[in-house]
């Protein structure tokens, strides 16, 4: 069934149709999405038997792409292949944030497009394509690419702000119908709604989908996070309306961050004109695995015990909120993660209102983490009087590299950030040069030491420093997902033992037996195993012993002269050398803090007298870095 076909089947059909989050977006519960493909493949096939009738498995895509390879060390397009392999029978959905495909930031259009090819090549059906400010004339090439590629294209309206806030209007119903018609026109098959936040209340729900039911002639699928508690209401609400499909994730991997409790959706459904047919035996029988996968987990989990009201006052999406949680307790701000809530409502403000999804939720998220760690209130981000350092996503935002909303940002605010530089003007992929692929494939040979594969090409245009990293682990390590969970999260203990399948047929049972207490000076000790029986002995760092440096001095506070770490963090670059002549703003080094980079400049015309770091090297906060003379 072709993909015209499919999405009228789907408007004829009275069901609603459900779609399963659990293994994509549901890991919004679970920091980082660090879910691994071990436990997915293992409840895979029971899904194709058991609940043929979803509409979608949510599977891949978005932020599980990087996570894959830069955390658990496993190959996404791997993961896809052998999940497809086990559920043949269920169509595959995917998160592509428009030209910025799974990254972070704008790619050429032709990246854009063999991304997407080689995706749909490898078993994803549906493709749901939103831009990180709703500006369509951004999502037309990846909507351009799905469509040539056979998949569905699933075009999706960001919802944010409140439909019934009248101090809100920017936001109203006339503003999300125009982008539904945008849509339409260009080509989308199916009209997502996505509320990445779960801000849609019921009310809203309702009347959108009725609105927007009445002015398009495309099926239209709900999707929302749970993380006000009441998110289940906004979800009836929508089929109440005539919403074609709806996503939840399984009971044990619902609530809070993640999606709405599926089963749940559906016993409240069954026997009604929209009862979407499901068993909901087998679904309860499918969450009582993952009931026993996520406590393997635990140590991954938000501090987060229930629903929050506060949602309606942040709007971070629920992907966001354990992630900039964990920002915050990574930079030593986790006892002040009220004023980082408010701070990111106020960094929203300042920037005009916008839409926040990734990857523009992460820049209003640096915004704030930047702001609490150096004690700055709106009045200091608008004062121009006040030297800031704005953390270098910020800059890229203002200069329009993830494009622009539909009123452009706060000139006064833009002048400031970008200090006399122009914005891009239109389409920021527009301005890219085309990548020449087959140039792009000899550097990623080289880089890694061997041939690469098409989709190895895919992962490198997207990210090619972690797939570096990823390919030299792989090379040395071979490959690490079919290590069961606990061992690979926690490692074993003494006498522990398990069993891996590295291959059909095959099993290595891996028993450790012990280790020495000689540390060596290297710093590390030996461990002793038995592989199938047979001894074996692996040196590794011994913990506690590495980290005995002296530590740095702190930069006197109000000293133009010395500057130091706003946060804690990673030297990224010096562009500096003792001696050289500088000038207010010039750039002296970079300094990375999950995943935020800021760009430190120089904060009066001096020369440099010292420079007391290195790229690579781990500073606290306030730690002195450069002295000026």
């Amino acid at each position: 069934m072709g993909p015209t076909r499919f999405a009228q089947w789907m408007r004829d059909c009275k069901q609603v149709l459900l779609t399963d989050t659990t293994m994509r977006d549901a890991h919004q519960s679970l920091f980082a999405t660090r879910m691994r493909s071990h436990d997915m493949l293992a409840i895979a096939p029971h899904y194709a038997r058991m609940l043929p009738g979803l509409f979608s498995m949510e599977c891949w895509g978005g932020a599980t792409f990087d996570v894959a390879m830069r955390f658990l060390k496993e190959d996404p397009w791997d993961r896809l292949a052998r999940l497809r392999e086990a559920v043949p029978n269920i169509p595959f959905q995917m998160l592509l944030r428009a030209s910025n495909a799974v990254g972070y930031t704008n790619y050429p259009d032709n990246v854009v497009r063999y991304f997407v090819q080689q995706a749909a090549q490898n078993g994803i059906d549906i493709f749901r394509v939103f831009d990180s400010l709703n500006w369509v004339e951004n999502m037309r090439v990846a909507m351009d690419a799905v469509i040539e590629s056979g998949g569905l294209c699933e075009a999706a309206i960001c919802y944010t702000g409140d439909l019934h806030d009248p101090k809100r209007s920017k936001y109203d119903l006339k503003y999300y119908v125009n982008l539904a018609k945008e849509l339409e026109k260009a080509g989308a098959h199916v009209l997502g709604i996505k509320d990445m936040a779960g801000v849609c209340k019921p009310r809203a729900a309702k009347e959108l989908v009725t609105v927007l039911k009445q002015e398009v002639g495309l099926p239209i699928h709900f999707h929302t996070h749970d993380t006000s508690g009441i998110a289940a209401a906004s979800v009836l609400a929508a089929i109440e309306a005539g919403c074609d499909a709806v996503d939840g994730a399984l009971d044990a991997m619902s609530g809070m961050t993640s999606q709405p409790n599926l089963g749940s959706i559906a016993a409240a459904l069954t026997g009604s004109e929209r009862d979407p047919g499901l068993d909901l035996d087998a679904m309860q029988s499918l969450s009582h695995y993952w009931e026993g996968v996520r406590r393997q987990y635990s140590p991954f989990e938000a501090d987060m015990r229930a629903g929050t009201s506060d949602v309606y006052n942040h709007e971070m999406p629920g992907g966001q909120y354990t992630n900039l949680r964990e920002q915050a307790r990574a930079i030593g701000l986790e006892h002040r993660w009220p004023e980082v809530s408010r701070a990111y409502a106020d960094v929203n403000q300042l920037f005009g209102d916008i839409v926040k999804v990734t990857p523009t939720s992460k820049v209003v998220g640096d915004m704030a983490l930047f702001m609490v760690a150096n004690d700055l209130t709106p009045a200091d981000v608008r004062n121009p009087a006040r030297e800031i350092d704005f953390p270098e996503s910020v800059v890229q935002l203002f200069r329009g590299e993830l494009g622009y909303p539909a009123d452009g940002f706060p000139k006064d605010l833009e002048a400031r950030i970008l200090r006399g530089a122009q914005p891009v003007e239109g389409r920021v992929g527009a301005t890219l040069a085309e990548v020449d692929l087959d140039a792009a494939r000899t550097k990623a040979e080289t880089a890694i030491g061997r041939q690469v594969t098409d989709t190895d090409l895919a992962s490198y245009l997207m990210y090619p420093k972690v797939f570096t990293d990823f390919a030299h682990h792989r090379k040395q390590f071979g490959d690490v997902a079919r290590i069961p969970t606990p061992a690979f999260f926690y490692g074993l203990s003494d006498l522990d033992e398990i069993s891996v399948d590295i291959d059909k047929g095959k099993t290595l049972v891996i028993r450790q037996t012990g280790r020495s207490d000689t540390v060596d000076e290297e710093g590390k000790i030996k461990v002793f195993f038995e592989l199938n029986g047979q001894p074996r002995a692996v040196r590794v760092a011994k913990a506690g012993l590495q980290g005995t440096g002296t530590a740095r001095p702190l930069a006197k506070d109000g000293d133009p002269k010395q500057v130091g770490a706003p946060m804690p963090g990673m030297i990224a670059t010096v562009s500096i050398k003792p001696g050289q002549k500088v000038k207010k703003g010039d750039a002296l080094l970079s300094l990375e803090a999950m995943k935020m980079e800021t760009l430190l400049t120089a904060p009066e015309d001096g020369t440099i007298a010292a420079i007391h770091v290195k790229p690579g090297e781990t500073v606290q906060a306030k730690e002195l870095l450069v002295e000026l003379s």
